[in-house]
């Protein structure tokens, strides 16, 4: 039977609707599992309400990191910005506990090139420590991704699967787990499947989009339908977020999901 647990992410995925009504979207598309960049747009009270009523989870969201619109991709590393970082935290944990959210993303951010990369990376593993402290008592798991420096995030602190695992190393926190992200690693490091298999023993969440163009699956190079299927029969058990910007309409790209998602429809919210 197929395990393969999809996660609608709000933050790309119907754009075309209001934060609330994306969630009402994804589950009358057949959705189990939402997740987004930032959920910080509305009241957590307001977000698990919402996911009660649809009988959907909250899969990941992402810490605060900063200033997005101005281009801040997390603080989490950048020496200058701790209490920024020690703020999110309390944030975070409202937001995890309200929604009942099992894995948070930890964004590292991006390092101007003249700084000091061993300041930078002692500032990192000292916060997700102090993150892990505090959110693992609760059950809740921090993820750290490496992130594509090629195309989309020019600068960010990692973009290879082997630095993310030495900051693991040095955290030496068991709820501390790797985000595998299959376009970013594609464009970084490719040998997808043996990477995984490699891997998942120390991955706690997973993410998708094609490449190149960062779409749904079947636009670009990645056989999809294999890779879904070598992953279930690795024994993930875990939710795979659906990060990818729709090429078109977000319901008119979804044959793709067909056969992973339940057929259940909520009558008028499609």
């Amino acid at each position: 039977m197929n395990m393969v647990k999809l996660a609608a992410n709000l933050t790309m995925m119907f754009q075309d609707r209001p934060f609330l009504e994306r969630i009402d979207a994804a589950a009358a598309a057949g959705f189990k599992a939402v997740e987004c960049v930032a959920p910080y747009v509305v009241p957590a009270e307001e977000i698990a309400d919402r996911l009660t009523r649809l009988d959907l989870q909250f899969a990941l969201f992402n810490m605060p990191a900063g200033d997005w619109a101005g281009g801040d991709r997390g603080v989490a590393a950048d020496p200058r910005r701790q209490q920024e970082f020690a703020d999110g935290l309390e944030t975070t944990l409202h937001y995890a506990l309200t929604t009942r959210t099992p894995v948070v993303h930890l964004m590292a951010g991006k390092m101007p090139a003249d700084a000091d990369r061993s300041a930078w990376a002692d500032t990192l593993i000292e916060n997700v420590r102090r993150a892990s402290d505090l959110l693992g008592p609760h059950g809740i798991t921090i993820v750290l991704e490496p992130i594509n420096t090629r195309v989309d995030m020019p600068g960010y602190f990692y973009d290879r699967t082997d630095a993310v695992l030495e900051v693991m190393d040095a955290v030496e926190r068991d709820n501390v787990r790797l985000l595998y992200d299959i376009y970013h690693m594609q464009i970084m490091e490719g040998d997808l499947s043996r990477t995984i298999e490699r891997l998942l023993p120390r991955i706690g969440h997973i993410q998708l989009a094609d490449n190149p163009g960062r779409h749904e699956p079947g636009t670009g190079e990645i056989n999809f339908p294999w890779l879904l299927s070598r992953i279930d029969a690795l024994g993930y058990q875990g939710w795979i977020g659906c990060e990818y910007a729709p090429a078109g309409d977000t319901l008119d790209g979804l044959d793709w999901a067909k056969s992973y998602l339940s057929q259940h429809r909520i009558g008028g919210t499609a």
